[in-house]
């Protein structure tokens, strides 16, 4: 009888945490799901960066960051998640802020993952100028697993491993349909070339993804009056302990607390949802404490899974 004690308190500590979810919604229309809250650093409580908008049940990613795809799964009934109706197969349709390894190392996984799972329409990607490069090389590199799965014996499609590929390069919108207005910005990102915010319009919400970026009026104003702004984030006290040539690259590359805290008191969002989060030994309520300083609006640490 201890020993169960001992587990289910280890379960409600460790585990639990890990892969529980907090429902946030308010809408049957619009969800957006964090799948990974995290940065390249390995952490084991967040995966690399990767959202999923569900707008009448069809699904929208953002961002391929590590593990996105098993985070989906946990989504679905199957493995006991709260998305009546959502399966991995769905996934058709992605966009991508900017070619980083944290943002694009689950690439592999969403294009041939949900095809094994039975997709069978080429996977709808849009993304910077490099995207396609990208996407071919992957492509190549999984020719043989592809070429075996279609030829083989397995009884997989000969269409679900494509992808429709299409670059942006011009602010504005990249794409519309029946749920969803998307429109890309340009966001400074140290000097990376093509590194890019999305404004997301469906029937009931505005929801601003802000991408890798430090601040700028560019975001001030898609942002603006949004029901939603996800930003990325990294604690000041935090940064303060860094060396001088690391406080030069995250303050060019980046967004501090307080400065989110300035960007958002501009912006006005109806809450601002904290992803990409470097805490650097701060705690959730440092983190918050940070921002309130200069911020009184609704602010949420984000965690994986969480759904808004």
């Amino acid at each position: 009888m201890k020993s169960r004690i001992i587990l289910v308190l280890i379960l409600s500590q460790f585990i639990l945490p890990l892969w529980g979810q907090r429902d946030f919604s308010s809408s049957d229309i619009t969800k957006l799901v964090l799948l990974g809250t995290g940065n390249p650093n390995p952490s084991p409580t967040q995966s690399g960066c990767a959202l999923l908008l569900l707008v009448n049940n069809t699904p929208y990613i953002i961002d391929f960051g590590p593990g996105l795809i098993r985070k989906a799964a946990a989504l679905t009934p199957r493995y006991g998640g709260p998305l009546e109706g959502f399966h991995v197969k769905n996934l058709k349709t992605a966009f991508l802020t900017h070619l980083h390894s944290d943002h694009t190392t689950g690439y592999p996984d969403l294009i041939l993952t949900p095809w094994v799972m039975g997709r069978d329409e080429a996977l709808k990607v849009y993304g910077p100028e490099g995207t396609a490069s990208m996407t071919s090389n992957i492509l190549e590199a999984y020719r043989d697993d592809i070429h075996y799965r279609v030829y083989g014996a397995e009884p997989a499609n000969n269409q679900g491993w494509r992808v429709d590929c299409k670059e942006f390069s011009i602010e504005g919108e990249i794409y519309r349909d029946s749920n969803i207005v998307v429109e890309a910005f340009p966001v400074t990102h140290g000097s990376w070339p093509n590194a890019w915010g999305f404004r997301f319009t469906t029937p009931d919400k505005v929801i601003v993804i802000s991408g890798d970026c430090k601040p700028s009026e560019k975001l001030v104003e898609y942002a603006a009056d949004a029901d939603i702004l996800v930003h990325e984030v990294y604690s000041q006290a935090g940064y303060e302990k860094k060396s001088d040539s690391w406080k030069a690259y995250h303050a060019d590359h980046h967004t501090s607390s307080l400065e989110l805290a300035a960007l958002a008191g501009k912006a006005r969002p109806g809450k601002v949802v904290l992803y990409h989060i470097l805490f650097w030994g701060s705690t959730e309520e440092d983190l918050l404490r940070e921002i309130s300083s200069g911020y009184q609006g609704e602010v949420i640490v984000g965690r994986d899974l969480d759904i808004y």
